[in-house]
C-alpha cells in the first residue's frame, strides 16, 4: 500500500491537472484520495517528481484561494503533508518566496509566476485554518488540529522567519491568542453532503483499521479535552520557537495585551498562554519589557504605546510569573510614591500593595526601602491615597503576619482610625474588623478596642459602618467561643457595651431604641448560637456595664415591655368588643382606649405614623386567627417555643398577605427574643452551680438578673421567672451565697408573678428582718408585701410586734429600725397601732438621752459615732412612716417630727456628729417636702437650705448631690434649687462648678416644662411654673441671714449678694444652659416682676427683715439691668405676681405710698451706692469658665467665649442704672394721666406677658398661702415670730398636704374689715377707701376627696394641664412620673407624657395617681391692687 502511494499521488495530480474546470465533487474526491496517500508517504527528497503534478494542479486551478470549506481544508491538509514529505528542503524556491513576501509587506505587485507553487498563499492558508480551531464542536476541528500539530512539529514557522514575513507572523500570534480565548463556539452550519459522507466513511475506515491493529487515521474524532491540550501545546511550541529566534516590539505588545486579559482559571486562556510564553522566553523578552516599563515609570508621557495606561497591571502580572525580569524595574516605583500626581500615587500604592501581598515572594524584605515609603502613604496628604493604602493593608498583613513588618502595618492602620477625613476612618474600621475576623487569637486585642471607639465618631456614616463591621466581628467571636477556639475576653465584650451607647445618639434615627432592639435580638449573636452561650456572653459584657449602659438597655427593654403590655390590653379590648358585651357608651370609650394603645405601640416602631396606620388597618381585619397567634406569642416566655410559634404564624399568613411585612415586624417585637425564661434559668443555674468561676462574673450574673433598682431582666419582665421558682427558692436561702440580698430584692419585684407561697418562706424573711443587715431587711419587708394576700394582712401586725420587742431588747437596732420604717411604708395601719410606743421609745432612747458606752460597738470605724448613726437610723425610720407606698393614708400628725428635725438641724453631740446629723435632718426635710411641703415652716426651710453652706465640704457635697437628684426626679418643690448658689467661694472648686452645673440643668429642664404648660398658664397658670421663681425664696433666705451686712460697704455687699448675682447671671445668660432669647426674655421679665412685687410686700415671718428684702430687691434690679445687654423691655412683665404668704404679706399703707405712679418701687439706696456696687460683681464674682456646659466649651471658639464673658456682666450706662434704681421705665410716647384713668387691676397670664401694657395700669401682686388654714382661722398681723401650726390643722387624708387648685366657682368670700385703709392718687387729689378681705375656701379640707385615691377628678379637668403627677402602673407595681399635656372634655380623658417620651390618653378618674407639685404653691392668698384697695384671697 505504501509503495503505491507515490504513484497514486502522481496519478491524482495528473488527472486533476488535465481538468480545465473540475467540479466540486471531483475536487473533493481527488483531494481526499491525495490526502490519504500523502499520509502514507515517508520523508524523501526523491518523491518530488511524484508530488510536483499535484502541486502544479493547486496552482493551475487556484485551489489555495478556493472559498469552499471542504476544498480549502483538504488543500491545507495536502499542503501540510507535502511540506512534511519534502522537509527539510521546501518544495518552493526560497529566493522567489522572499521576493514575494517583501512585495506583500510593501503592498507592491507580485512579479513572480502565479502558476508556480512558491507563493505565500500557502502560509496564509495555514493561518486561516488556525483561526478556525476555536470551534471545538465543528466536524472539521480534529483535521485543523492535525494541521496545527504538523506545523508545530516540523517547525514550519522557521520558513516564515527565513523569508522575513513578519506581518504574517504577527497575524499568526494574534490568531493563536484569539483561538485560546474561545475554546468553544457555536456549531457551524449544516454539514455539506460531501463532507458528511466523507465523515461517515472515515468512521467506517477507522473502525476497520482499528480492528486490524493498523494505525488510526488522523481523520478519527479525538476527544475535545485531548484536542484542547494539543492545541495549547502546539501554539506554545510555535510561539516559543519564533521568540527564541527573533523578538520584536509588536510581538511583545501582543503578548502583554493578552497578559492582561481575564480568564486566568482556564487552561487555554490568553493570559495563561502569555504567562507561559513569558516564562519560556524570559531572557529574550527582558530587555524589551524592562525598557518599556522603566520608560512608563520615569516618563510616561514620552512613551508612544497604548499599553502605557496599563503598565502597573503588566508589572504585577509579570512579577507573579517571572519576578527576575523586574529586578531593575521594582525599585523605580519609589519615584511614583513621591510624585505630585495623585492618580499615579494611587496606582503605585495599589500595585505595591498587591506585590507585598504575594505569598512566598518576600517582597517586603527584599525591597525594604519601598516598604518604608509605602507605609508613609497611610498618612499621605491625599484622602484617596490614604484610602488606597488602607485597602491594601489586609492582604499585606496576611502575607506578612509575622515580624516587624506586620506590627508596622497594624500601627499604620490604627493611626488612620483617628484620621480627620471620615472616608478614611470608615476604611480604617473596615480593615481593622476584617483583620480581627481573620485571626481572633493572634491580633492585638487593643486594636478592636480602638475600632469600637468609632461608634462614637462625629460622622454618622462612620458610626453606621462601625456598627455593621463590629457586629460581624462579635458574631464570629461568639461562634469561635462556642467552638472553644477562643476564650471570652473583655476586649471583644466591650463591643456590645459600645453599641448600646448608640441609644444616646440623637442625630441618627437608625440608632434609636426602636432599631437597637432588633440589633440586640437578631444581629448581635449568630442565629444558630444556643441560648446558653448567649447567656454566657450577656453575663460577661454586663460585668463591664456602667450606669449609662444600664440606662440604655433599660430604655430598650422598657419600650419592648410597653408594647407587649399595650398589645395585651388591645387584644383583650378587641375580644370584648367583638363579643358584643359592651354598651354604646362603653364601646365608645373602648375605641378611644384602643386608639391610645395604637399610639403607644406605634412609638416602638421606627416610623410611628406608618405603624399607627397599619394598626388601624389590622384592627379592621376579621381574621381572628391572627390575633390569637399574637396572643399566643405574648404568652410564650421560652425563646425556642416563641420562635417556632412565630414561624408557623408567618407561614400561615404567607408573604402575599397585604400586611405581611408589618406583622413580621410586630411579631418580632412581641417575642421575648432579647431575654426569655431560658436566659433566666441559665443564669440561676450558673449562680447555683458556680459555673461562672470568676467572682466578678458571678456578681455580674446576679446583677443582670436581679438588679431591680436599675431595671434589668426581672424588673422589667418579672414573668420570665415562671418555671424557675423551685430553683430560685432553693437558691434564695442557700448558705454562703453572696447574692442573697439581691435575691430577696428580686423576690420583692417578681412576687406577684410567680408561684411562691408566703407561708413557705415567711419564717426566713422574718429572721432577715430581725437579724439581717439593713439592706436585706428592707428587701425582706418588700418581699413580704409583694407575696402577702388580702387574708394575710395580719402578718404585718405580727412582724411589727416582733420588731418592737427586738427594739426594746436592744438587739440589732440598725436593722430593726430599718424594718420598722419599711413596715410603716407598706402597712401604715400596722405601724400606727404601735405608733406612740415606737415614737416615744425612739425619742427617749436615741434623741433625748446621751449615748451609752455599749453603743460604741456598732461601728468604730465610721465617720461619726455609733450613737450618731443610731439617731440617723431612727430619724429615717420615722420619716419613712410618713411616706407610705401606693398612696396609703397617714392619719398621724407630722408637726412633732418636724419640730424634732428642726432641733436636729441645730444640735449634735460632737462637732463631727453635729454635721452628720444636720445632713440627715436636711435630707429628711427634702424627702418629706415631696408630700408635706405645706407643713414645713420657713425656719426649717431656711435651715435646710443653709446646709449648702455647711463648714464641712463633704456635707455640702452630699446635700447638693441629693438635692440635685430629687429635683431631677421632680420629687421636691423647685424652691430647694436655691441651695445650689449658696455653696460659697470657700468650698472646693469642683463643688462650686458642680453646683453651678446643677443650677444650669435645673433652669434648662424646668424652663422647658414651663413652656410646655403655657397653654394651661393662659387658662389660669402662674409665674411659679418658671425656674426664675426660685428668686422669691432665695431673697427670703438671704434677708434672714444672720450675716446680713449692716454697713454700706460695697465689697461686703457684693460678697454677701453673690448667690443672688450667680442666680441672675445663670437665669439671664442663656449661654450657660444652652438656651436662647426666649429664656432671656422669660427670666428678665419674671425676675423683674418678682423684685417689684417684693418691694410692695413685707416679711411675714419677721417684719424687721422687710428692709433687708427691699435692699436685696434694689440690688437685684440693678444687677438685672446691668445683665440686660439685649435691651429687653422690662415693662412687659407679668401682671400677676404670686408670693408665698408664709414668707411675704401685704405691705402697710405707708409703704404702698412709696410706689410711684408707674408702679415701680422706690429705691432704699442712693444712686451712688448702687453705681459703686455693680462693678464689684464684675471684678470679683464672675462665673468660672467651667460653669459652661462641657459640650459648649468644647465646641465654642474663642470669639464666642469672649462674647459670653462680655455678656456675663456688661454694665449699662449711668443713665440706665439710675433709671433702674429709681424704678422708672418710660416707654416712648407714653404719658401718665392719673386724673383721667382709674387704677385698674390687670391679671395677665405669663403666656401673654409680651403684650404691651399701658403705664397707667397698676400691676397686681398676689400672695399664695402655703399653710393649711381652716375657714375660721385668722391671720395675726402683729406677730413677728415664726408662725406656729395648731393641732388638728395639718392632717391630710392621704398623708400629703398638696392640694389641687380650685376654680373660681369653688371660692366664697367673707369680708373682714381691718383698721387701716389706704388711699392712692396718681395726681394727689382723688381719694378712695379700700379694705382687705379674706376669702376662705367654701368647702373645708376634711370634706375633700383624697387626691391619691383617684376617686374624684376636679370637674374642670383642664386645671391639671401642665402639672406633674405620679401615675400608678398596675403592671410594674410602681409610680411613674408624667406630665399632663392636655384634656379632652368630650371623653373626660387626659393626655399624659412619660419622661421617656411615651404618650398615653387616660381617664384619670379610673387611675391611681398623685400630684407632684410645689406644695407651697398649692394654696393662694392673692394680694390685689384693685380700685386703690388691697385684697387678700385664699384659694
Amino acid at each position: 500500500m505504501a509503495d503505491d502511494a507515490p504513484k497514486l499521488v502522481a496519478d491524482i495530480g495528473g488527472r486533476l491537472h488535465q481538468q480545465s474546470r473540475p467540479t466540486k465533487d471531483f475536487l473533493i474526491k481527488s483531494l481526499r484520495q491525495a490526502a490519504s496517500a500523502l499520509l502514507e508517504l515517508e520523508q524523501k527528497a526523491s518523491l518530488e517528481p511524484a508530488i510536483k503534478p499535484l502541486s502544479a494542479s493547486f496552482v493551475k486551478h487556484g485551489l489555495l484561494h478556493n472559498k469552499d470549506k471542504d476544498v480549502k481544508l483538504l488543500v491545507a491538509i495536502c499542503c501540510s503533508e507535502i511540506i512534511r514529505v519534502m522537509a527539510p528542503e521546501p518544495p518552493f524556491d526560497d529566493k522567489e518566496l522572499r521576493v514575494t513576501s517583501f512585495l506583500r509587506q510593501k503592498n507592491l505587485p507580485n512579479q513572480a509566476d502565479p502558476k508556480t507553487f512558491c507563493n505565500l498563499d500557502i502560509f496564509e492558508l495555514f493561518v486561516s485554518m488556525f483561526s478556525e480551531i476555536s470551534n471545538t464542536t465543528s466536524p472539521y476541528f480534529s483535521r485543523r488540529v492535525k494541521i496545527l500539530e504538523t506545523f508545530a512539529k516540523y517547525n514550519f514557522c522557521m520558513l516564515m522567519l527565513d523569508i522575513d514575513c513578519d506581518a504574517l507572523v504577527l497575524e499568526m500570534f494574534n490568531t493563536f491568542f484569539s483561538v485560546s480565548s474561545c475554546t468553544k463556539t457555536m456549531r457551524e452550519g449544516p454539514f455539506s453532503m460531501h463532507f458528511y459522507a466523507f465523515y461517515l466513511l472515515d468512521k467506517v475506515m477507522e473502525n476497520l483499521l482499528k480492528s486490524n491493529g493498523a494505525r488510526l487515521s488522523y481523520l478519527g474524532i479525538m476527544s475535545s479535552e485531548h484536542h484542547q491540550q494539543s492545541v495549547v501545546k502546539a501554539i506554545l511550541s510555535i510561539m516559543t520557537v519564533i521568540l527564541k529566534e527573533k523578538v520584536s516590539q509588536p510581538l511583545m505588545d501582543v503578548i502583554l495585551q493578552n497578559l492582561l486579559k481575564e480568564g486566568k482559571g482556564a487552561t487555554a486562556s490568553p493570559s495563561r498562554i502569555a504567562v507561559s510564553i513569558i516564562q519560556n522566553c524570559a531572557e529574550e523578552l527582558e530587555p524589551f519589557v524592562c525598557g518599556f516599563l522603566t520608560s512608563c515609570i520615569l516618563d510616561r508621557d514620552a512613551v508612544v504605546n497604548d499599553l502605557k495606561e496599563f503598565y502597573h497591571e503588566i508589572i504585577f502580572e509579570i512579577f507573579q510569573c517571572a519576578p527576575q525580569m523586574l529586578l531593575a524595574v521594582i525599585p523605580n516605583l519609589t519615584q511614583e510614591l513621591l510624585t505630585d500626581q495623585v492618580d499615579v500615587r494611587i496606582k503605585a500604592v495599589n500595585l505595591i500593595g498587591k506585590l507585598f501581598s504575594l505569598p512566598e515572594h518576600h517582597v517586603v524584605q527584599e525591597y525594604r526601602h519601598l516598604f518604608v515609603e509605602f507605609l508613609k502613604r497611610f498618612s499621605d496628604k491625599s484622602t484617596e491615597v490614604r484610602v488606597s493604602a488602607l485597602q491594601c493593608a489586609k492582604p499585606c498583613y496576611m502575607a506578612n503576619s509575622s515580624g516587624t513588618e506586620a506590627l508596622e502595618i497594624l500601627n499604620a492602620v490604627e493611626g488612620r482610625l483617628l484620621d480627620f477625613d471620615d472616608r478614611v476612618r470608615v476604611q480604617a474600621v473596615i480593615v481593622v474588623c476584617d483583620l480581627v475576623k481573620s485571626n481572633l487569637k493572634l491580633l492585638q486585642p487593643e486594636l478592636i478596642s480602638r475600632a469600637t471607639e468609632r461608634l462614637r465618631d462625629k460622622k454618622i456614616p462612620v458610626r453606621k459602618k462601625a456598627l455593621q463591621k463590629l457586629l460581624e466581628v462579635y458574631r464570629d467571636y461568639c461562634s469561635k467561643c462556642a467552638e472553644s477556639y477562643i476564650a471570652i475576653t473583655d476586649h471583644f465584650e466591650q463591643i456590645p457595651c459600645k453599641i448600646l451607647m448608640l441609644c444616646y445618639d440623637k442625630d441618627c434615627k437608625e440608632f434609636r431604641p426602636q432599631n437597637m432592639e432588633l440589633v440586640l435580638a437578631e444581629d448581635l449573636f449568630p442565629a444558630t448560637l444556643s441560648v446558653e452561650e448567649r447567656t454566657r456572653h450577656w453575663i460577661s459584657f454586663f460585668s463591664l456595664f456602667t450606669p449609662l449602659h444600664v440606662k440604655a438597655l433599660n430604655s430598650i427593654l422598657s419600650q419592648k415591655r410597653r408594647l407587649q403590655t399595650e398589645m395585651q390590653i388591645y387584644l383583650a379590648l378587641r375580644k370584648k368588643e367583638k363579643n358584643g358585651f359592651l354598651g354604646e357608651n362603653v364601646a365608645e370609650e373602648v375605641q378611644k382606649r384602643i386608639q391610645a394603645s395604637f399610639v403607644k405601640m406605634s412609638a416602638s416602631f421606627p416610623d410611628s405614623s406608618k405603624a399607627e396606620e397599619c394598626f388601624h388597618k389590622l384592627n379592621q381585619m376579621k381574621d381572628n386567627s391572627i390575633f390569637k397567634a399574637l396572643a399566643q406569642l405574648l404568652d410564650e416566655v421560652t425563646l425556642t417555643s416563641a420562635e417556632t410559634t412565630r414561624d408557623k404564624f408567618l407561614k400561615v399568613i404567607g408573604e402575599r398577605h397585604p400586611h405581611f411585612e408589618f406583622l413580621q415586624s410586630l411579631s418580632k417585637k412581641c417575642l421575648f427574643n432579647i431575654f426569655s425564661s431560658d436566659h433566666v434559668r441559665y443564669i440561676l443555674e450558673h449562680i447555683s452551680s458556680n459555673r461562672v468561676g470568676d467572682k466578678h462574673l458571678e456578681v455580674s450574673a446576679v446583677d443582670l438578673l436581679l438588679l431591680v433598682d436599675q431595671d434589668v431582666i426581672i424588673s422589667i419582665f418579672p414573668s420570665l421567672l415562671k418555671g424557675s421558682e423551685k430553683l430560685f427558692q432553693m437558691l434564695l436561702f442557700k448558705e454562703d451565697i453572696p447574692c442573697q440580698e439581691k435575691l430577696i430584692q428580686v423576690l420583692a419585684k417578681a412576687g406577684p408573678h410567680i408561684a411562691i407561697k408566703l407561708s413557705d418562706i415567711y419564717p426566713s424573711l422574718e429572721r432577715i428582718c430581725l437579724e439581717g443587715n439593713r439592706a436585706q431587711s428592707k428587701f425582706a419587708v418588700s418581699a413580704i408585701a409583694a407575696l402577702v394576700s388580702t387574708s394575710e394582712q395580719f402578718v404585718f401586725s405580727e412582724l411589727c410586734k416582733a420588731l418592737v420587742d427586738s427594739l426594746h431588747g436592744g438587739q440589732n437596732i440598725p436593722t430593726v429600725l430599718q424594718s420598722l420604717g419599711c413596715v410603716a411604708q407598706h402597712s401604715p395601719s400596722a405601724f400606727e397601732a404601735r405608733d406612740k410606743e415606737i415614737t416615744s421609745y425612739i425619742n427617749e432612747t436615741y434623741f433625748q438621752v446621751e449615748p451609752l458606752d455599749y453603743l460604741a460597738s456598732f461601728d468604730e470605724t465610721s465617720e461619726c459615732s455609733s450613737s450618731c448613726k443610731l439617731k440617723i437610723y431612727a430619724l429615717k425610720a420615722l420619716v419613712k412612716s410618713f411616706l407610705p407606698h401606693r398612696g396609703a393614708h397617714v392619719k398621724r400628725q407630722i408637726h412633732d417630727l418636724l419640730n424634732m428635725i428642726s432641733e436636729m438641724l441645730q444640735k449634735g453631740s460632737c462637732e463631727n456628729d453635729k454635721a452628720h446629723i444636720r445632713l440627715a435632718a436636711a435630707k429628711s426635710v427634702l424627702r418629706l417636702a415631696g408630700r408635706w411641703d405645706l407643713h414645713i415652716a420657713p425656719h426649717i426651710f431656711r435651715s435646710t437650705i443653709l446646709v449648702a453652706k455647711d463648714s464641712s465640704p463633704l456635707i455640702r457635697r452630699l446635700f447638693l448631690d441629693k438635692t440635685h437628684k430629687l429635683l431631677k426626679e421632680h420629687a421636691i418643690p423647685s424652691r430647694y434649687a436655691c441651695a445650689f448658689v449658696l455653696a460659697g467661694p470657700d468650698c472646693p472648686k469642683d463643688l462650686q462648678e458642680d453646683s453651678l452645673k446643677y443650677m444650669a440643668e435645673f433652669i434648662k429642664e424646668y424652663h422647658k416644662e414651663a413652656q410646655v404648660r403655657q397653654a394651661s398658664v393662659m387658662q389660669g397658670g402662674t409665674i411659679t411654673d418658671y425656674p426664675a421663681y426660685m428668686v422669691v425664696f432665695l431673697i427670703h433666705v438671704l434677708a434672714h441671714d444672720a450675716n446680713f451686712p449692716t454697713c454700706h460697704d460695697e465689697e461686703i455687699f457684693a460678697q454677701f449678694c453673690r448667690p443672688l448675682f450667680l442666680t441672675l447671671q445663670v437665669l439671664v445668660n442663656a449661654s450657660f444652659v444652652d438656651g436662647g432669647m426666649d429664656l432671656d426674655n422669660d427670666a428678665i421679665s419674671c425676675v423683674f416682676g418678682i423684685f417689684r412685687a417684693i418691694k410692695r410686700a413685707e416679711d411675714a415671718v419677721d417684719v424687721q427683715k422687710t428692709l433687708n428684702l427691699h435692699i436685696l430687691a434694689d440690688i437685684g434690679i440693678s444687677i438685672l439691668k446691668a445683665l440686660n445687654t439685649n435691651g429687653i423691655s422690662m415693662s412687659n412683665t407679668p401682671d400677676k405676681i404670686l408670693l408665698p404668704s408664709s414668707l411675704y404679706r401685704i405691705s402697710s399703707a405707708k409703704k404702698s405710698e412709696e410706689v410711684n405712679s408707674t408702679g415701680l418701687p422706690v429705691s432704699t439706696f442712693d444712686d451712688n451706692f448702687l453705681k459703686r456696687l455693680i462693678p464689684f460683681f464684675k471684678s470679683n464674682l464672675s462665673l468660672p469658665s467651667t460653669a459652661l456646659p462641657k459640650r459648649g466649651r468644647k465646641c465654642q471658639d474663642s470669639s464666642h467665649l469672649d462674647a459670653i464673658k462680655s455678656k456675663t456682666l456688661n454694665l449699662a450706662s449711668s443713665r440706665e442704672v439710675a433709671s433702674s434704681i429709681n424704678g422708672t421705665i418710660m416707654e416712648k410716647g407714653s404719658s401718665l394721666h392719673g386724673n383721667t384713668h382709674k387704677a385698674v387691676m390687670q391679671e395677665i397670664s405669663i403666656g401673654e406677658r409680651n403684650r404691651p401694657v399701658s403705664p397707667t395700669v397698676h400691676r397686681s401682686v398676689r400672695l399664695h398661702d402655703e399653710r393649711c388654714i381652716d375657714s375660721g382661722h385668722k391671720i395675726d398681723k402683729g406677730r413677728n415670730s415664726e408662725p406656729s401650726l395648731g393641732k388638728g390643722q395639718l392632717s391630710s387624708s392621704c398623708g400629703s398636704a398638696t392640694v389641687r387648685p380650685l376654680t373660681g366657682s369653688q371660692i366664697s368670700t367673707k369680708k373682714m374689715v381691718l383698721p387701716h385703709t389706704a388711699s392712692l392718687k396718681a395726681n394727689g387729689t382723688a381719694k378712695e377707701s379700700s379694705s382687705i378681705t379674706t376669702k376662705p375656701s367654701k368647702s373645708s379640707r376634711s370634706k375633700r376627696k383624697d387626691p391619691c385615691s383617684s376617686v374624684e377628678i376636679v370637674k374642670d379637668g383642664e386645671v391639671l394641664i401642665g402639672q406633674r403627677i405620679k401615675l400608678w402602673s398596675p403592671i410594674d407595681k410602681c409610680f411613674y412620673s408624667v406630665t399632663v399635656d392636655g384634656f379632652n372634655s368630650q371623653n373626660n380623658t387626659h393626655k399624659v407624657a412619660y419622661d421617656n417620651g411615651a404618650v398615653e390618653a387616660l381617664c384619670l378618674a379610673s387611675e391611681k395617681w398623685e400630684t407632684i407639685s410645689d406644695g407651697s404653691l398649692s394654696k393662694m392668698v392673692k394680694l390685689a391692687h384693685k380700685s386703690n384697695g388691697f385684697h387678700t384671697q385664699k384659694q
